[in-house]
């Protein structure tokens, strides 16, 4: 029997060996709007759900398609199942690659779930690179020297973050407004 998780709406799924028909938008924005980003070491809580929502309405905002802000929106789709690793312990090769493989097979599954190109669009990278600046600036303690590397520019706003219950409902609707396929 291969290792499985149960998620939210009761499907047993293999993270190692994705299914894709038992892949379930509801579950992935359940998963991250509950998991906190950072390890959930920020000042306020805030998810790996939110960052996804606001990361694919910045792609949105800078005019492009769609299916780009789509990709967005899921880009971290994978850690609804394998949870979110911080990038310290993904860059270590004993923990990281096997991660770093498991993540791929999961995001190829996502991708061809959800109809959306198997090669992530620049722009994701750009837009995560530019909340990540934003996330430290509103949520961390910004001044120390390791984040200093960060060279994207923040958004104007602050991050005011939502709970849970918000996140999982903007994260649906976003998946809802863009045209993301529920089923089939």
């Amino acid at each position: 029997m291969k290792p499985f998780i149960e998620t939210f709406t009761g499907v047993t799924f293999s993270p190692l060996a994705p299914s894709v028909t038992e892949m379930w938008i509801e579950d992935i924005a359940h998963a991250l709007a509950n998991q906190g980003r950072f390890s959930g070491h920020t000042r306020f809580r805030y998810s790996v759900g939110e960052h996804s929502v606001r990361v694919s309405e910045l792609i949105e905002e800078w005019g492009h398609p769609r299916i780009f802000a789509l990709w967005g929106l899921l880009h971290d789709a994978s850690e609804a199942y394998l949870v979110d690793l911080p990038t310290p312990l993904k860059d270590t090769p004993s923990i990281g690659e096997p991660y770093k493989r498991a993540e791929i097979a999961l995001m190829q599954a996502v991708c061809c779930r959800f109809g959306l190109p198997i090669i992530e669009p620049a722009v994701v990278r750009k837009a995560d690179a530019s909340m990540l600046a934003t996330e430290v600036r509103d949520l961390m303690h910004g001044d120390r020297d390791y984040w200093k590397k960060i060279t994207a520019e923040p958004i104007g706003t602050r991050i005011r973050p939502w709970g849970a219950d918000v996140t999982e409902y903007e994260f649906l609707r976003r998946f809802e407004q863009l045209g993301g396929l529920h089923h089939g």
